[in-house]
Parts: structure tokens; sequence; C-alpha cells
């Protein structure tokens, strides 16, 4: 969550502070995809219905959205929702239980929310992904005790403990996404006659480019498969990287995975937000707030 010291500083817009957000929230998806790594895919967790216990309380979701629904339900109450970097994967949330902190106005009023789209890839795409070392490694104990076909794959019951780390991934890859509401307002804000354009006659395409710098994109991806690799390793008690250990299928964690989860998703996605930030940026304002925005020298 931001924190009122990040919304209090003099210039929250900052690109280089909105990045070293970024950065870190690598380090927590990472972490949090090894951690996920470790059970098996449990794909039952992700089914409606699935459950006859959650049934019997008249809930029809899955595990996972039911999970969602107790965590974040906790959560609203304790106003995590009332910062504008946080976005639920549920509606219906109760009121806070505290009074909400008084963050200034940094974005433009909008209801975008791309967690519906970040939910259906997670657990379709990334989940059976980053657990196959898991799910086989579970499939090779089950045939040894006899259970064999479809019930020695996929399910080694920790439901409780994997849709707990499912809903910390959902919730740093949220965060991560939405971001770029800011990251859109900052350029925004740095040159509105540069958007004004594309914003009034709709060009998602002339507004992408704007915001697009492939270098850092690059940057990104190699830091990112630095940090993977480096994370994916077993170390010794001395704090050494075990020769080896992240190669022949023992890593953590599946790397080319992590990169294409950036380079496939997260980023066309962000990308998705911050165009799609930008096409309301100026819903509500009149001609002669525009004008006023774009400044005297370009509206002759």
């Amino acid at each position: 969550m931001l924190s009122q010291n990040f919304m209090l500083e003099q210039d929250p817009l900052s690109l280089d502070r909105i990045r070293s957000i970024l950065v870190r929230l690598e380090d927590t998806i990472i972490f949090d995809l090894i951690e996920r790594a470790q059970f098996a895919h449990n794909p039952r967790m992700y089914i409606r219905s699935a459950f006859p216990e959650l049934q019997a309380k008249g809930f029809q979701g899955t595990w996972l959205d039911w999970f969602l629904k107790e965590i974040e339900t906790f959560h609203a109450k304790a106003r995590r929702y009332t910062s504008p970097d946080e976005y639920p994967f549920t509606s219906d949330l109760p009121e806070p239980v505290l009074k909400p902190l008084e963050f200034p106005k940094i974005l433009y009023p909008n209801d975008i929310n791309a967690n519906p789209s970040i939910l259906s890839f997670y657990t379709r795409s990334i989940v059976p992904r980053i657990t196959r070392r898991a799910t086989l490694a579970l499939a090779a104990t089950k045939r040894l005790k006899g259970i064999v076909g479809d019930d020695e794959y996929e399910d080694d019951g920790n439901y409780g403990s994997a849709a707990t780390i499912d809903v910390e991934i959902l919730q740093a890859v949220s965060k991560r996404v939405h971001y770029g509401k800011f990251v859109s307002e900052s350029k925004f804000a740095a040159d509105p006659a540069a958007f004004v354009p594309h914003i009034l006659k709709p060009n998602r395409e002339a507004l992408e480019a704007l915001i697009t710098k492939p270098e850092v994109e690059r940057k990104l991806l190699l830091r990112l498969r630095k940090k993977a690799a480096t994370y994916a390793q077993d170390f010794n008690p001395d704090g050494d990287a075990i020769a080896g250990s992240h190669l022949n299928g023992s890593a953590k964690i599946d790397v080319d995975g992590v990169v294409e989860l950036y380079e496939n998703y997260i980023i066309p996605l962000t990308k998705e937000v911050e165009v799609d930030y930008l096409l309301h940026r100026l819903d509500g304002m009149t001609e002669e707030e525009i004008d006023t925005l774009v400044g005297p020298k370009h509206c002759a």
C-alpha cells in the first residue's frame, strides 16, 4: 500500500520514484511465485462449485474466489482500498472501520480495473506453468503408492497454503499493472500538448507510442531474468550459491516463465491500462479547460 510519506512527497509523480516502486514489486512477485511453485497445480481450487463445503455456505464461486472475498473483506475494513494504488478483486466490500486517510488527488477520476483479466490469466496460464515441477513430483510419489491415471496428477490438497500465496501474487501483480495510471499521469502532466490531440481524436497506437520506452523494457527484462535466476538457486549456510542448483530442472522457479509473464502479459496489460487512463484523461473537461491545459502556443 502507498504510504502517507509517498503521497506527501514533493513530487509523488516522479518517474524515478515510480520506477523504484515497480522494481521492488519485481522482487515481491518473483519470491511469491517461488513460494507458489512448491505446491502442485491444485486445479480444483479454480473450478466453480467444486467444494461442497462452500456450497453449503451458499457460495458458488471457486475456492480462490472465496479466499479473495474473505481476505479482501478484512483488508477493506482496515481501509486498504482507500489507497489509490490498491484495487480489490471482489465487490460489495464493507466500509473501513478506521477513518480513511486523506490522500491528495493525484490521479484523474477513473474506474479502470484490470483485475478480472489478471485473475483469469493467472489461474489459466501462470499457475499451471510455475507448478509443473511440483505437480510432476507429486505424480511420481503417488505412482509409488499405486495411485495411477488421472488421480496421480495435480492435487496435493494444500488448498489453504496455495490460495494464500495466490492472493499475494494477484495483489502484487494488480498493483504493478495499475501503477500504469501513475506513469501515464506523470507523462501527461509533463507534456499535455503531446497527448491531447490523440485523446480528442482517440488514437490508441499514437498514445502507446508516446508512453513506450523500448530500452527501458529491454533493461527490465534483463534485470528480471538475472533476479529470477539468482533467487531460483539454493544457497549453503555461508550464503554461497550451490553450484548447479538452478540447472536440470532443479531450480526453484521456471526462470523463462517469470520473464514471459512480464514480457507477454504484465507489460502489455500495463500499457493497456496506461492508454485507457489517457483516453479518459479529458472526461468532463470543457473546451476552455482543455485549451488552458495545453497552453496558448498550442491553441493558435
